[in-house]
């Protein structure tokens, strides 16, 4: 008789695992969300002008950088559990100091504390991810953290929604901490990343670790297992490495660039600014807040579908037609808005469709696939490093990308500013054909065996 099989209930812990980790980006999302819905109230409780509400809304940004520019450190002296913990600490923290804030100044500082908490998640959790999930499940697993930022989103619209005829900023802002605390108590029970217990010696932990993971298949766990202990076989680590080998600083940089194409397709200018965008479109306040419902929507369900067909049609593929699409639909955005807000129903219904298929296509490409590749491609001895200046290029494109609209709108125009977003995205499908590569069911070790032997960038995930 034939033992019964152990593959299943290994799928099921990962699944869990995968999915607890993804909350991290459950409670970003919310945060992002609840304070669209709670500037105005803001505004008028405090008596704040522009600038300053802007500074409001920014700080997290701020904070996030800080937190993702210390998280290579964190995460390497106290592992990725312990990081995800902590950042779960400071979102909890950051959402209570929020609603209880009793000035300006002290809102500001309490939601760089949330920024920093947002840094730490978005650093550390797809990188846990990638090192507890087996390469046929590794893009799929990473891209839950996405689906559950724009989950995050939605439910905050939503809670944004509920909360507005009474004017409560505070629990819109306060109420983040529930899901915050549910997260910390649940880390607690989630296992150690093997590779980090491989970089503290701690060997037989990680073997026990795989063990549960991988379904007690001993021989996949010892093949495994001494690919980890493969990649730790570096002369140094950390910043030395990067400064002594020059194939180690190209994954560095490439981290950067494809942090940077993610956040320059324009995507955190439709979720931040949408309602402004409906207003350029000639819709008014009512059907501005469906539409970014509508948004939040569409993103929500294609990340899902993302999830599904990531680890199946590629990464360069999906990215090729993800930045044809965007570019597409953005020069048809600013086509319709030529000559301002467009008078028949028609056509501002044409203009709404081609900034919900932008949705989608980025939904569907950069936004969970760049994440994927920035914690593929870093060597084991430099993955803190590169995946923390990746995380912080991150925020400091979002930050440049979400202060610099309102000034385009002054300066070109609204049809104008989705153009140049359109020839952005047009020079990121070069910028795919050049330096990405296919990392589709590449194990982590041949990727980094094919950096070292100097391969290009785009041919990573060659066979070795």
């Amino acid at each position: 008789m034939s033992s019964p099989p152990t593959s299943p209930p290994a799928g099921s812990k990962l699944f869990m695992i995968g999915l607890l980790a993804s909350l991290a980006g459950l409670m970003f999302g919310l945060d992002v969300g609840v304070i669209s819905g709670a500037q105005a109230f803001i505004q008028k409780d405090f008596q704040v002008s522009e600038n300053t509400l802007g500074w409001i809304v920014s700080s997290m940004m701020l904070g996030a950088a800080l937190g993702a520019l210390g998280s290579g450190f964190v995460s390497s002296a106290l592992g990725r559990k312990r990081s995800l913990i902590l950042g779960g600490f400071f979102f909890v923290l950051g959402a209570v100091g929020c609603a209880l804030a009793w000035s300006v100044n002290a809102l500001v500082a309490w939601r760089i504390v949330l920024g920093v908490a947002v840094g730490i998640a978005s650093y550390n959790t797809p990188l846990y991810i990638a090192e507890i999930a087996p390469p046929s499940k590794r893009g799929l697993m990473v891209s839950s953290y996405q689906l559950m930022v724009t989950v995050g989103i939605m439910l905050a619209f939503l809670s944004n929604t509920l909360l507005a005829p009474t004017e409560s900023w505070r629990w819109m802002l306060g109420i983040t901490a529930i899901p915050g605390v549910l997260f910390v108590v649940g880390v607690c029970f989630l296992p150690y990343s093997p590779a980090w217990l491989v970089m503290q010696d701690r060997v037989e932990d990680a073997y026990e670790v795989l063990m549960e993971l991988r379904g007690d298949v001993p021989s996949r766990v010892n093949k495994e297992l001494r690919a980890i202990q493969r990649q730790m076989a570096q002369p140094s680590h950390g910043f030395s490495f990067l400064r002594s080998n020059r194939h180690a600083r190209r994954a560095f940089l490439l981290g950067i660039l494809m942090m940077a194409m993610q956040q320059f397709t324009g995507i955190n200018v439709v979720m931040y600014y949408a309602p402004k965008i409906f207003e350029e479109m000639g819709y008014a306040a009512g059907a501005q807040l469906w539409l970014t419902f509508l948004i939040g929507f569409i993103n929500v369900l294609v990340s899902a579908i993302a999830m599904k067909v990531v680890d199946h049609w590629g990464r360069k593929p999906a990215l090729y037609a993800g930045f044809a699409t965007m570019g597409a639909s953005l020069l048809l955005v600013g086509f319709m808005l030529r000559h301002g807000a467009p008078v028949l129903v028609a056509e501002q219904a044409v203009t709404v469709i081609a900034l919900l298929v932008f949705i989608a296509g980025c939904a569907l490409s950069a936004s969970p696939l760049m994440w994927v590749l920035c914690a593929e491609v870093q060597p084991l001895a430099t993955r803190n490093v590169g995946i923390a200046a990746s995380t912080v290029c991150n925020w400091v494109a979002n930050m440049i990308v979400g202060g610099s609209f309102p000034f385009l709108l002054v300066a070109l125009g609204a049809s104008y500013s989705f153009v140049l977003y359109a020839a952005l995205n047009a020079l990121f499908v070069v910028f795919t054909i050049w330096l990405v590569p296919e990392t589709r069911g590449v194990a982590l070790d041949e990727i980094e065996q094919n950096l070292m032997a100097g391969k290009p960038l785009r041919r990573l995930g060659d066979p070795v």
